[in-house]
């Protein structure tokens, strides 16, 4: 099979959420091959704890890839810490400089309940307007809901897990299996 026929993998949805003192991440466990579903329970938000920092990170996209990049971000923690946005920043010119890891594909969400970031191959570091921040396949339908509902009354984690409904009642790639992690300020 040539690589243009191979139906590639899709698949998640990951969204963070920072309201008041607290910041979630969730993500599903759908994991996509094609039209199929492989495995519907994957772990895709992790807490990281590079020199006793604790950094909450979701990702998308090749799993692989992601573990690579979650490596890279804990080696830049420990070489910075407490700085969330300079291992971020660094990670991004490493992502977009070095030959092998502009290969990789995937998408990152991280935080240390201070800030709250997007990570791309790009080279991007961006904090997301309105404390909202939301990547995969369903990323867009999750921050959709989850804009409409961050001004009312629900606490972050509310608000995150009725957004992942609404992206997992929308998008084939995303399902309702959730694993949620909270951070606090």
């Amino acid at each position: 099979m040539a690589d243009s026929d191979f139906p590639g993998w899709h698949g998640t949805t990951i969204i963070g959420i920072r309201k008041g003192d607290e910041v979630v991440v969730a993500g599903d466990g759908q994991v996509s091959l094609g039209q199929t579903v492989i495995k519907g329970t994957a772990r895709k938000v992790r807490r990281l704890s590079p020199g006793g920092q604790d950094v909450v990170c979701g990702f998308a996209g090749s799993t692989a890839d992601a573990f690579t990049l979650l490596e890279r971000l804990e080696a830049k923690l420990e070489a910075t810490p407490g700085q969330l946005q300079r291992a971020a920043v660094e990670l991004a010119k490493d992502w977009r400089t070095d030959k092998y890891l502009q290969k990789l594909e995937a998408m990152l969400i991280v935080t240390d309940g201070k800030e709250l970031l997007i990570i791309t191959g790009a080279g991007d570091v961006l904090e997301p307007e309105h404390g909202i921040a939301a990547i995969g396949s369903g990323g867009n339908y999750a921050l959709a809901a989850a804009r409409a509902m961050i001004e009312g009354d629900m606490g972050a984690e509310e608000i995150a897990r009725k957004a992942m409904a609404i992206a997992a009642d929308i998008c084939v790639y995303t399902n309702g299996n959730l694993t949620v992690e909270r951070i606090a300020r």
